[in-house]
């Protein structure tokens, strides 16, 4: 009976192992999302100062990394008018890792936020410095493990007013949009009790759903699927990030996200009520799964 009961535990512990290894740098991951949530950058509204400062850091981030530019430089400049607010030159950042193939896997978070209001600065750490960490993570790891796919990596403005980065990324895209085969974008990934990350889309592209399912639990944070039926009203995220400019396009999309909390679009969402655990593990199960998809999904040679 000892003897069953000893095989039993060690048939288990490759699984336990495997599952406490995180594929990023768990220091410079909270490094990243306290910098960029900082009072400093007073909120990264698009257009603001703290928005260049935000610019400044995630730029420095993706030359430390040594993410390529597209014709010499991160940038992509555009314009933002609506009735909240005009913005003669609001930036995207986007960089690239190149793969095998001939097709995109475009990887996305928003790094604007609201700004200040009423002298209270809005710090937007679940929202998005949550989401920008976690993609800098995964741009880390894929430098490191090349893909199959080539692997852009956008960090876009104007989210909080009306997902126009992601447009003026898709308008005037630096590779045919033709290549483009999926969206994974991040938004609010940092503050969550349950220890639950959600994954929406594979309602509308159920070719998606063999690979989210192929992601495993983290002992911090499991990976729930849903968020993405018409039927569920506010709670169908289909149009509420910018994966939804993607989705407009025809372009299959998982947006990963957590469910609202009292933090959400308050001043009060600042780096001191992350989950410092629950966040690693969520931007390492976004990693697994893109992982898992770039090897699922079929490619052609260049």
């Amino acid at each position: 009976m000892k003897k069953i009961f000893l095989l039993a535990c060690l048939a288990t512990l490759p699984l336990f192992g495997n599952a406490q290894k995180l594929p990023l740098d768990k220091k410079q991951l909270l490094q990243d999302i306290e910098l960029l949530a900082a009072d400093s950058m007073q909120g990264r509204l698009s257009g603001t100062e703290g928005s260049q400062m935000a610019q400044q850091y995630i730029l420095k981030r993706f030359q430390e990394i040594g993410l390529k530019p597209f014709n010499g430089s991160y940038k992509q400049h555009f314009r933002i008018e609506n009735k909240r607010l005009t913005v003669e030159q609001a930036t995207n950042l986007v960089g690239y890792i190149p793969g095998k193939s001939d097709k995109v896997i475009v990887v996305s978070a928003h790094y604007d936020h609201v700004g200040v209001r009423n002298g209270e600065i809005y710090n937007g750490t679940d929202d998005n410095a949550s989401g920008v960490g976690a993609l800098l993570a995964a741009a880390a790891y894929f430098k490191k493990n090349p893909p199959k796919h080539t692997l852009i990596f956008a960090a876009f403005d104007g989210e909080e007013l009306g997902l126009q980065g992601a447009n003026a990324f898709l308008e005037k895209p630096p590779v045919d949009l033709e290549q483009i085969i999926l969206n994974v974008n991040m938004d609010m990934l940092s503050i969550n009790n349950k220890g639950e990350l959600y994954a929406s889309g594979s309602h509308h592209y159920p070719q998606l759903l063999p690979s989210l399912q192929k992601v495993a639990a983290r002992p911090k944070a499991k990976l729930l699927i849903g968020h993405d039926k018409p039927e569920q009203g506010p709670n169908d995220w289909t149009t509420q990030s910018d994966h939804f400019q993607f989705h407009k396009r025809k372009i299959p999309y998982i947006y990963f996200g957590v469910e609202d909390h009292p933090h959400y679009h308050k001043p009060t969402d600042d780096f001191v009520n992350v989950n410092p655990e629950f966040y690693a593990e969520a931007a390492a199960l976004v990693i697994d799964f893109v992982k898992v998809v770039d090897k699922d999904l079929p490619s052609s040679k260049k």
